[in-house]
């Protein structure tokens, strides 16, 4: 090998290095990226989970136990209520975990030196923060429970107690997988779109024939538009793939409307098209594309909920999740085929995700136009 030769090489390249400065930056970015994201994002150990509360005693001893149930760090009192329906309702829709309920006779039975019943509800369609919540309430349960009897006990020896009844909702029996399938099925969805249009613009400049495009007749507007239609029939019949393999193949079942669930699918391809499009007008090559497509989906896979419960992650890091449509669409999917939601349940996180479709395919149309000019 002559040395001289190797070195000219190298400085070649190292000058070939610098003036792709996209390139560059995202290596340097990446990795400080990747450490913080998993550094904060990958954590299974649950606390503060979001829990109702519906004390029909309001008593200082219904006081008392939720006040326990607290103290434990695994509850957090978010919402309080008189009314089944609110419960079911918060439940539903995701803003809470767990329910406790105690009943109007709890004081009484107490002092009566009766055994009282208290419903712990726990929703089951994600089945580790379910078991973390099944646990945590039993054994602080029982916890209070020995504690009472124990103060109790020297007064009367049939000194009562509590008993803390849990029920499962959406996924009685905890199986990971009807979690995991429906998310699998809306992060699949996702990757394969955006990983098809990532490319189509790139590459037509890589292959100069971008410019027999600017000089036809056709607007931005056209142009962007009809490089995604092509994409979103195969997109949509890959959610049809996915989703008969997912669901049918591994027999997880589908509690709610399923042309309910194929229209917004339909919906979250076009949305997963346009980030696409907008990475494939922003890239001057194919390598940026798929730098930039990664930097991407490993977040989405991080952040959205899909693996990790979003409760676990710092507040900054939560925060993150709410930008990528990946988290709105996870909602979408498990609240259709776990608790078997309609759309007046899940409205919110489709509005969210037609404004994400609507303002990345302006912004993707918007730079196209001004790379043109």
């Amino acid at each position: 090998m002559n040395f001289q030769r190797f070195l000219f090489v190298m400085k070649k390249e190292f000058i070939q290095i610098k003036r792709d400065k996209a390139s560059l930056i995202i290596s340097i970015i990446m990795p400080v990226m990747m450490i913080l994201l998993f550094g904060y994002a990958v954590n299974t150990e649950l606390d503060n989970i979001n829990t109702a509360v519906m004390d029909m005693s309001n008593t200082k001893e219904s006081k008392d136990i939720i006040k326990n149930f607290e103290n434990t760090k695994y509850f957090q009192i978010t919402e309080r209520t008189k009314s089944y329906t609110e419960i079911d309702k918060y439940l539903d829709e995701g803003k809470v975990h767990s329910a406790i309920i105690i009943p109007a006779d709890y004081a009484l039975k107490l002092k009566e030196h009766e055994k009282t019943n208290v419903k712990i509800l726990i929703d089951g369609s994600d089945a580790t923060t379910a078991r973390t919540i099944l646990n945590a309430a039993v054994l602080s349960g029982e916890k209070y429970n020995k504690i009472y009897i124990n103060k109790n006990a020297k007064k009367d020896l049939n000194s009562g107690g509590i008993n803390i009844s849990t029920k499962v909702l959406y996924n009685p029996d905890l199986k990971n997988k009807n979690f995991t399938i429906p998310g699998l099925v809306g992060l699949i969805l996702q990757n394969i779109t955006i990983l098809l249009t990532a490319f189509a613009i790139v590459r037509e400049k890589e292959r100069g024939t971008i410019e027999q495009l600017i000089v036809s007749p056709l607007r931005p507007m056209d142009i962007i538009l009809g490089k995604l239609a092509p994409y979103v029939f195969i997109g949509f019949f890959d959610f049809l793939l996915a989703m008969f393999f997912g669901f049918d193949y591994f027999g997880v079942p589908i509690s709610g409307s399923l042309p309910l669930l194929i229209f917004l699918g339909l919906g979250f391809v076009i949305c997963s098209l346009a980030i696409g499009i907008l990475i494939s007008t922003t890239a001057k090559t194919q390598l940026q594309a798929m730098q930039m497509t990664f930097m991407i989906l490993l977040p989405s896979v991080l952040l959205s909920g899909f693996i990790f419960p979003r409760e676990a992650m710092p507040k900054i890091i939560n925060a993150i999740g709410y930008f990528i449509p990946l988290t709105y669409f996870l909602n979408i999917v498990r609240g259709i085929v776990l608790k078997g939601v309609g759309i007046s349940y899940i409205y919110k996180d489709v509005i969210v995700l037609l404004i994400f479709g609507i303002v990345l395919l302006g912004v993707s149309i918007f730079r196209f136009k001004r790379n043109l000019e």
